[in-house]
């Protein structure tokens, strides 16, 4: 996607925007979640106020922003391209609750798979892909590094909020609110694309007020299993019915450059932190998320890079669980 890296220009911060104080630990960062006002989102009243911030006017003038590749992101050049440790997985899950079915899905949609709204440090409105993934305490939601931080100089962004299956306004799960949101540190100080890894800890919410991942399940994951595998990209890109509903592009992947992996895709705009899944099972709407939509070449008729989902990924997954609440 020629010139673009998917991802959000914002410069400047309104007077009210209240800096977070992140703290880092083993190549992670993460920063409490807050309001638009700077208010850290650390109860049930502050969490709805965002979810009744984002009413259906705001979300549709959500916008996704770019920024030339070139003058952001770094390409990865500090390690040799292959894995860094053994392969590893966690396995994906069901939801804890019947939600009596669902007979609207459509074929390469996923529940797990959402669109996420936000706010930028200048009060601008933009959104992303997310997909949950499976853990131990239900509340992480998987997305690039550009979709909670604007890299290299930049801020946390504020009013995070996922919506699991969203479709042309619909929330069929509801919203969930960020309670916290994590990147690795490569991305927040210098815009690493090799690193371009982001991961929420959601508040409970939704349509029964639990876990995001009770509610719509979670999406395995994987880490260190080469460069070559097929994967299924999921993802809400605005070229391709303005944004309003999942699509997809399958392909084999491959290394292209440094801590990086490439698909061919025509998907644009909005599909920035989509999961690449392996094995991805219609039926069941789950996969093994593999690495995430990053950046790309040729906009909507080309490709696009993802970072290499090596023991990076495996870290950061670790970071934000140990940061949950139970």
């Amino acid at each position: 996607m020629a010139g673009l890296a998917l991802a959000l220009v914002v410069t400047g911060a309104p007077a009210a925007q209240a800096e977070s104080a992140p703290f880092k630990s083993d190549g992670n960062t993460s920063a409490v979640a807050r309001t638009l006002d700077g208010r850290a989102i650390t109860n049930a009243k502050i969490a709805k106020e965002v979810t009744d911030y984002w009413t259906e006017e705001r979300m549709a003038s959500a916008v996704d922003l770019t920024f030339a590749r070139s003058a952001k992101g770094t390409e990865s050049t500090e390690r040799v391209a292959k894995p860094n440790g053994p392969a590893g997985a966690v396995a994906p899950v069901a939801p804890s609750i019947d939600t009596g079915g669902d007979v609207g899905m459509l074929l390469n949609e996923s529940q797990a798979v959402g669109k996420v709204y936000f706010t930028t440090p200048t009060g601008s409105r933009a959104s992303c892909s997310a997909s949950t993934v499976a853990s131990g305490k239900r509340r992480l939601v998987v997305t690039a590094g550009h979709c909670v931080h604007q890299g290299s100089g930049g801020q946390w962004y504020s009013n995070w909020q996922f919506v699991p299956r969203y479709r042309n306004g619909s929330r069929p799960y509801g919203t969930f609110v960020a309670y916290s949101l994590t990147a690795r540190t490569a991305w927040v100080n210098s815009s690493s694309f090799a690193e371009d890894m982001g991961i929420a800890i959601m508040n409970n919410g939704g349509s029964y007020g639990l876990k995001v991942v009770e509610t719509v399940g979670g999406h395995g994951l994987r880490w260190n299993y080469g460069y070559s595998v097929s994967v299924t990209a999921l993802g809400y890109p605005s070229n391709l019915g303005g944004g309003e509903s999942q699509y997809f592009c399958q392909g084999t992947t491959w290394n292209a450059g440094g801590q990086q992996i490439r698909m061919y895709c025509n998907m644009t705009y909005g599909s920035s932190g989509g999961p690449w899944l392996q094995e991805y099972n219609d039926s069941t709407g789950y996969g093994y998320i593999n690495s995430v939509v990053s950046h790309g070449d040729n906009p909507g008729n080309g490709q696009f890079d993802g970072p290499y989902f090596d023991n990076d990924i495996k870290s950061l997954y670790d970071y934000a669980e140990g940061l949950s609440p139970a």
